[in-house]
Formats: C-alpha cells, structure tokens, sequence
C-alpha cells in the first residue's frame, strides 16, 4: 500500500518533467548515438572527396535539430566542431572570406554551448580580468565548449588579421584555451598544446613570439599522442619553421608527415589525411618562402 501511495504521489514529478520536454527535443535526444557513431565514421574516413561531400548535409542536419532544441549544449558543440573542421580541411586554403563566415558560425555555436555553463556573450566581451574569472570558475565539463569556441574564435581572427579590432579579440581566445591546457591537455588530440605551438611560432619575439614555447608545445603534443597525429608536424612546418626561416627543418617535418603510413592512426585517419594533403602543397611553395 505504501509502495502505491508513493508512486502515484511521483505521477505529477514525471508527468512534469515529461512536459518539460518537447516532443522535438525528446527526438532530437533520442538520436544522438547515431549523431555520435556519425562522427566515429567520420574520423575514420580516408577519401576527402567524400567527405567534403557528406559534412555539408551533417551540418544542416545538426542545424535542424538544434532548432527542436536550441539549448542543447552538446549539439552547439558538434556544430563548432563541424565548422570548424569543414573549413580548415576543405574551404580556408581556397576562399579565407568564405572561411572566415565559417568560422564565425563555429564560434556562435561554441558561444552558445559556452552560455549554458554560465559564460555569456557579455562576459566573453567584457572587461578581461572579470572573464579571466569567470573562466577560472568553468571545470572540465566545458572544456569542449572552451576549446571549439576559442578554436573557431583564433581561426576567425587569423582570417581577418588586417583588422586591428580582430587581433585586438586574440587575448580573449587564447584565455579560453589556456583553461583547456588547465583543465585537459589531452582533449581532442592534444589540441590546446598545437594551438599554443601556432600561438608562439607564428609571430617574430619582437611581436610577443617564442620560438623555444612554440617547439615545446609541439612536442608535448607529439608525446601525448604517441607521434601518430601528423598535424604537430604540419602545423609546426607552416608556422614555426617558417617563422625562424629554417628551409631544412620545414622540408624534414613536411616530408616526415607524407611518408607517414596511411594506418597510422585508423581512428583519427580523416585529420591525417588531411594534413597529408595539405602538407602537399605547402611544399609546393618552398622556394617561393625560403
């Protein structure tokens, strides 16, 4: 009789929390195993005509769902990841204005999923010692929606770099990565230590660079991994090498990431790709560089 008496006092509790979900988002949650084993699929995938193909028709889709239910953080932060990895695999080496919108949307999305731990645009805009604490206060449940926020955020910024008041944003994104570093410096392929080997190498010392920070970024990047993403290579050739006009280390990173065996790394064999590619034709311009 008490078993009764009690469940039919928790009727009103379930039926409530019921109503609080739409029947959209109730569908649009339902189906995240299939969003998440989408990107499984995808981080595998080896044929970048496909896959420049298919991450069009993903990102409408997530836009869809995200409309059932806009305040889905982790849906806000597939999309930041989405656009962040359509446009640098496939859009910012042939159209950098159409890659700039991308990124843009990408940082919306991080915006978004940044707002439902209590970090809001005003915030984000604000003064930078009240938003060096309000990240100080985030753990490492945000971290995804701190990393593909400032990801897209750095990316905007690099695209639009003739723009005092983009580069003026820089020291807000590279605040929210270094909380990243604090919180995960494994999370997504050790991602925040290759965001500080660009940060620190991309830039003379006369300009706030550090060549011996940027090396030891990537190399901590190579050792979390166990030296099977080719991006620390890729990107440490682009921006380091090029940076300290070092024409031999340029070619021997570049060169190492082609003769990389193309199962290095089955589950992240999509990124792989595409640093093969692009190291390509990075090496195309060597004498035009050095």
């Amino acid at each position: 009789m008490n078993t009764i008496i009690i469940r039919i006092m928790l009727l009103p509790v379930l039926l409530g929390l019921l109503n609080a979900c739409t029947m959209g988002q109730i569908t649009v949650r339902a189906s995240m195993p299939m969003i998440e084993g989408g990107i499984v699929a995808m981080n595998r995938e080896t044929d970048l005509k496909l896959a420049k193909a298919a991450i069009p028709a993903n990102m409408g889709m997530l836009e869809g769902m995200l409309v059932k239910d806009p305040q889905n953080q982790v849906l806000h932060e597939l999309a930041a990841q989405g656009y962040y990895g359509y446009s640098y695999g496939f859009v910012e080496d042939q159209d950098r204005k159409r890659a700039s919108k991308l990124y843009y949307r990408g940082f919306r999305h991080g915006k978004a999923a940044l707002a439902e731990y209590d970090l809001n645009e005003a915030q984000l805009e604000g003064r930078l010692d009240a938003l060096q604490e309000a990240v100080n206060r985030l753990d490492e449940d945000a971290v995804p929606a701190l990393f593909w926020t400032a990801s897209n955020w750095a990316k905007w910024i690099d695209m639009n770099r003739d723009s005092a008041r983009s580069l003026a944003q820089m020291p807000r994104a590279e605040m929210l990565m270094r909380r990243v570093l604090e919180l995960d410096e494994n999370y997504f392929l050790s991602g925040a230590h290759l965001f500080f080997g660009v940060y620190y190498g991309s830039r003379s010392p006369m300009m706030g660079g550090d060549f011996a920070r940027s090396e030891k970024h990537f190399n901590r990047a190579r050792e979390n991994t166990g030296n099977k993403v080719l991006l620390a290579d890729l990107l440490q050739a682009q921006y380091l090498e090029r940076q300290r006009f070092d024409r031999a280390a340029f070619h021997q990173h570049l060169q190492q990431v082609l003769d990389a065996s193309a199962d290095l790394y089955p589950a992240q064999a999509f990124i792989n790709t595409i640093a093969k590619q692009k190291a390509r034709e990075l090496l195309k311009r060597e004498d035009e560089w050095f």
